[in-house]
């Protein structure tokens, strides 16, 4: 492929990465503030969409609290999935400028790995957080302390896995690019 079409790929990527990473922001906390809406359409990510989905239709009218609650910890494993992006974001920018063997590069996608990981650790931690939360005013025996491990979470791990050893064959590469211009 010729460079500038790669850069130019690069800087389209940047910044749909960027419109992705204030979209989920976005719609993650709409759908706390229109629960229905959101249960009714789909709406959410990961644990907002299974939290919402598993309430029948009377049990999603949240107090304003409540809503604020499924925000702040819906948002904590959505920050670091933000974090990865922002990283793969600086990653396409190294690119457009050509910058493909740099240990940078490698540093960023690795970073994105790592908080990709991250994202599917802080979501089964503030599951049952969340859970607790949504389900609070319940009747007892109808309170719910849910723990989920789902398929895209092992796919999500497994493709941060593949993600970090990539960034070290990266980091690898752009040593030995490196050492082999000091040659020349």
């Amino acid at each position: 492929m010729h460079s500038n079409r790669l850069a130019l790929y690069s800087q389209r990527m940047a910044a749909v990465t960027l419109v992705f990473m204030v979209a989920m922001m976005v719609v993650n906390a709409v759908a706390w503030l229109y629960p229905e809406a959101a249960s009714r359409y789909g709406l959410g990510f990961a644990l907002t969409e299974r939290q919402l989905s598993s309430l029948p239709e009377e049990a999603l009218r949240l107090t304003g609290w409540q809503c604020l609650g499924g925000i702040l910890l819906t948002s904590i494993p959505l920050l670091a999935l933000a974090v990865g992006l922002t990283n793969l974001r600086r990653l396409f920018k190294h690119y457009a400028q050509g910058q493909y063997f740099s240990t940078a590069a490698a540093v960023y996608l690795g970073n994105a790995g790592r908080a990709v990981a991250l994202w599917v650790l802080l979501d089964f931690i503030c599951e049952p957080f969340l859970s607790l939360l949504v389900t609070i005013y319940a009747p007892v025996g109808q309170r719910l302390l849910t723990f989920s491990i789902t398929a895209p979470s092992f796919v999500a791990l497994f493709l941060a896995a593949c993600i970090a050893i990539i960034a070290r064959i990266l980091f690898q590469a752009s040593e030995v690019d490196s050492e082999n211009r000091t040659f020349v």
